[in-house]
């Protein structure tokens, strides 16, 4: 069991889980009915594990011949290829199945970002730009956990504007964790920001996404939070977390995890402040 939620980065929910959350508290403004959040639970695991699953089993030939990679559970032969196909079975399971019992317009839009997940990891194959395939796979999350509470597409400009911020955060701390392989990439003729651009140019560039992430959420701030201080005070937080990110990037486990697992969180808090104290 331990390999099989080490091979998915299981603990790598804690990304996306607060987002999903972020936007369905949005769309129920305020805490969704038990049922209705134990689906989205359901539903954004089976997902995660899921893409997962996709990403190692695509990218397993690449991650045998890297040195920092070629210990992970599929190229090192803890898990078998018919182990992965298993694991991402039974997340496409729980994740369709979780959409289904939500509601017709979720289970009929549920293989968009399957088709993300399939998608993002051939990108850094063919283009420097693959660092937002990852962001837009995750900003689906907070649309998704929108969508699980409304059933509707009406009146989308919140969980869009969280969809904006995540897939601008995502796509800045991808770059910062992708300087670990830029040596790597170059002499198997894959693309990064980093190959592109040198590990100090993508470093700038992942700081102009994550400035760039701010303005969603101050849009977010001003049309739906007004002067509610407290939300404020909340986004100026997630402003100050990511200054830190970008001058730890020394750091990966520190700027790469750690710190954007607390962002991740504090944009939930920063939504229930602006509902709960306005």
């Amino acid at each position: 069991m331990k390999k099989y939620l080490l091979f998915v980065k299981f603990e790598h929910t804690l990304f996306s889980l607060p987002v999903v959350a972020a936007g369905a508290v949005m769309g129920a403004y305020g805490i969704p009915d038990a049922y209705t959040a134990l689906l989205i639970l359901t539903a954004a695991v089976g997902a995660r594990t899921a893409a997962m699953a996709i990403n190692r089993i695509i990218d397993a030939p690449a991650d045998a011949k890297n040195p920092r990679t070629k210990n992970r559970e599929l190229p090192a032969g803890e898990i078998s290829r018919i182990g992965a196909y298993a694991v991402l079975f039974v997340g496409l399971a729980v994740y369709f199945a979780s959409a289904y019992a939500i509601c017709p317009l979720v289970f009929y839009l549920s293989p968009i970002p399957v088709a993300v997940f399939a998608v993002y990891p051939y990108l850094k194959r063919i283009t420097p730009l693959c660092h937002l395939g990852v962001g837009l796979a995750l900003a689906l999350a907070p649309v998704g956990g929108w969508l699980a509470v409304r059933c509707s597409l009406e009146d989308m400009f919140a969980p869009l504007m969280l969809g904006i911020f995540t897939l601008l955060w995502v796509a800045g701390f991808d770059i910062i964790y992708s300087t670990q392989d830029e040596d790597f990439d170059k002499a198997n003729e894959l693309h990064s920001a980093a190959v592109s651009l040198g590990s100090d140019g993508a470093l700038k560039m992942s700081a102009a996404l994550h400035a760039g992430s701010v303005a969603p959420l101050a849009i977010l701030q001003i049309r739906e939070f007004g002067g509610n201080v407290f939300s404020l005070a909340v986004l100026v937080a997630v402003c100050a977390l990511l200054i830190a990110e970008n001058r730890k990037t020394s750091n990966i486990d520190l700027a790469f995890f750690r710190l954007n697992t607390v962002a991740g969180a504090l944009v939930l808090v920063f939504v229930l402040c602006g509902i709960y104290f306005a």
